[in-house]
């Protein structure tokens, strides 16, 4: 029989205190909303695996198509020994072609790292096969995570940091700054961060990314609800609201929210909170920034990066974005 250990079992009691306290916050206010992380817990990494295969969103597929041609190209502005890092790694699966690169000039240790638990499984089972790669997963938030593999980093050892799939995109600018920022604070000067942006397209592209016609992306977000009806014992009835997607042109980002149909109670039982909806009132889930190109270089430079190097792919507007750390952080 499966054990918990006592470090996991206070980890996971304090991460359940934290949901419940961001909840509770985040309903509270005029606007209410859910943090995007708690999206993500075992079923809704389940269910935003299956959107990169819905038609609509066409992100991911241009994520690997970049990753798969150009991994080579990448890792030769790199000077050997590199450790790879990945904040909020998933099932890894578009990471081998970057492990591929580096394993064929050097054996390469990763280090995939990300909150859920079942999402490092899946990894390490994606990625067991690459020779001359070792996994070593970290079930952390991005930043503790990074810090945990810098305490392990070799003498002389170069750290490549990958933040795929523009997930920089749900930060507010002056968040994303700071997250930046924060990341080149664990780096030494030659380290490299990959960052992956999503660039603007037309709205009549963008909006079905984010609304497919299998409903998919809805199950994912009405799952964050579900979620909380099981970890916090509240009472949301799934029915009662209905997935929205919106763009915003000012700030260029597409918005998630989840609009209630009808007036309407919650009880959050665990967070010791009733939050009171109006018909037509919205729960926001999600921020999802649309760049452009030439934007990412004055980004890196204010977080203290230098871009070296942009590949974009032909087909989705989308960057990979090279930087590498600078002498001096900000």
């Amino acid at each position: 029989m499966s054990r918990t250990s006592p470090l996991r079992k206070f980890r996971q009691a304090e991460e359940l205190s934290k949901f419940a306290l961001d909840v509770r916050q985040g309903l509270s206010q005029t606007q209410k909303e859910i943090p995007s992380q708690y999206l993500y817990d075992q079923v809704g990494t389940a269910l935003f695996e299956a959107i990169t295969y819905v038609p609509e969103y066409g992100l991911t597929r241009a994520d690997e198509r970049l990753l798969r041609r150009h991994a080579g190209a990448i890792v030769d502005h790199l000077p050997s020994p590199v450790a790879v890092a990945e904040l909020g790694s998933g099932t890894g699966r578009k990471t081998r072609w970057i492990l591929e690169a580096l394993a064929k000039r050097q054996p390469v240790t990763y280090f995939p790292i990300d909150i859920a638990p079942t999402a490092l499984a899946k990894c390490r089972q994606e990625l067991a096969e690459l020779a001359g790669v070792s996994i070593v997963g970290l079930e952390h938030s991005y930043v503790d995570g990074l810090r945990d593999v810098v305490s392990r980093r070799r003498d002389g050892q170069t750290l490549l940091v990958l933040f795929l799939g523009s997930t920089i995109g749900n930060f507010e600018p002056h968040a994303a700054d700071r997250f930046l920022t924060d990341i080149r604070r664990c780096l030494l000067p030659g380290d490299a961060l990959l960052l992956g942006t999503d660039l603007e397209k037309a709205l009549s592209v963008v909006l079905p990314a984010y609304d497919d016609d299998a409903g998919v992306t809805a199950a994912f977000n009405l799952n964050v609800l579900a979620r909380i009806n099981r970890e916090l014992h509240a009472d949301f009835v799934l029915k009662n609201f209905r997935h929205e997607a919106r763009y915003r042109a000012r700030e260029r980002r597409v918005e998630m929210h989840l609009r209630s149909t009808t007036r309407q109670t919650v009880r959050v039982r665990d967070a010791d909170f009733t939050c009171s909806l109006q018909e037509g009132e919205t729960i926001w889930t999600e921020a999802c920034h649309k760049f452009r190109l030439e934007e990412i270089p004055a980004m890196a430079t204010r977080s203290g990066f230098a871009c070296t190097w942009q590949w974009v792919d032909a087909d989705w507007p989308f960057a990979e974005n090279l930087l590498i750390a600078m002498s001096h952080p900000n």
